[in-house]
């Protein structure tokens, strides 16, 4: 009986005392710290996220980084990751040429979760967002600029994710969604920079036309639409839904990249009413196609 009271005496003793130097310490002493940001050593390969005119193209790196996070007791809690630095490069996708012709980059933190590389706008403004209602515009040479927009429905309730941004009629933007869809899902917005409003619509009355097009912006007072055919390579490119105009290509999908034109894989511009194609392809990934053979290979 009288060893289990010494244990337990010498038990108590010890308790106090690791109380009492937990009390001199602090208890950020005994704290576990996160590990520092460590960021990698090289940027990704990158992807091409916008064309200018007939013969650049724009090409979107980051760097990714990483942190050890800690727990009280090991020290080793996991990780957590994420990216920064963005970064935009310019090529030339005609000729081969030694590197790109102008590179810019953020220098943001780990702490900013902002997507700033979503997608190609204008002829040089890339744009990004929070999927929300928040938006930023990268003007090639500038800054980014962020727009915090207000947002409101007319006539729908479901809205969609924000992947495809386009110029719109009367200096507005368009946010194309899923075009075809019925019920109180939104099919489109319009977002107003000037007054900072995003608000989801339902295409009505002159606007029906576009719910079957693959891709639609504006030029101007002007309404443009690449639209599927019946039959595989039978696609058109419509002008106010009714004006045909004449593609050189056959093709059977087409897209807008800014102010160039993508029938299929080849690159083209719009120029007075009439499309004109470079004669290089683009298929995807970082390389361009002319006759069947790559000509540049980008890094």
């Amino acid at each position: 009986m009288k060893k289990n009271k010494k244990r337990l005496i010498l038990v108590a003793s010890i308790l106090l005392n690791v109380s009492a130097s937990a009390s001199l310490w602090g208890c950020s002493e005994l704290e576990a710290h996160d590990g520092p940001i460590e960021w990698d050593d090289t940027r990704t390969t990158g992807k091409v996220i916008g064309f200018i005119d007939d013969s650049l193209v724009i090409v979107s790196d980051w760097r990714g980084w990483s942190q050890e996070l800690a727990t009280f007791i090991t020290n080793n809690g996991g990780y957590r990751t994420g990216v920064g630095h963005q970064g935009l490069r310019v090529y030339n996708y005609r000729v081969q040429e030694n590197g790109p012709r102008w590179i810019d980059s953020l220098d943001n933190d780990d702490t900013e979760s902002f997507t700033y590389l979503v997608g190609q706008l204008s002829d040089s403004v890339i744009w990004g967002g929070n999927g929300n209602d928040s938006f930023s515009f990268w003007k090639l040479g500038q800054r980014p600029t962020v727009v915090n927009a207000a947002v409101s429905k007319d006539g729908c309730n479901v809205t969609f994710k924000q992947e495809k941004m386009r110029e719109w009629l009367n200096g507005e933007i368009i946010l194309r969604g899923p075009l075809g869809a019925s019920g109180d899902t939104c099919q489109y917005a319009v977002l107003d920079t000037i007054s900072k409003t995003i608000t989801y619509k339902r295409l009505s009355g002159d606007l029906k036309w576009i719910e079957i097009c693959d891709d639609v912006r504006a030029w101007g007072e002007d309404v443009y639409c690449f639209m599927p055919g019946e039959q595989a390579f039978e696609a058109v490119f419509l002008r106010n839904g009714k004006d045909s105009i004449d593609v050189p290509v056959k093709f059977t999908i087409g897209d807008f990249w800014g102010n160039v034109l993508r029938p299929n894989a080849n690159l083209c511009n719009l120029t007075d009413g009439v499309v004109a194609c470079s004669g290089v392809e683009w298929r995807g990934g970082l390389s361009f196609y002319q006759n069947d053979e790559v000509v540049v290979e980008l890094e």
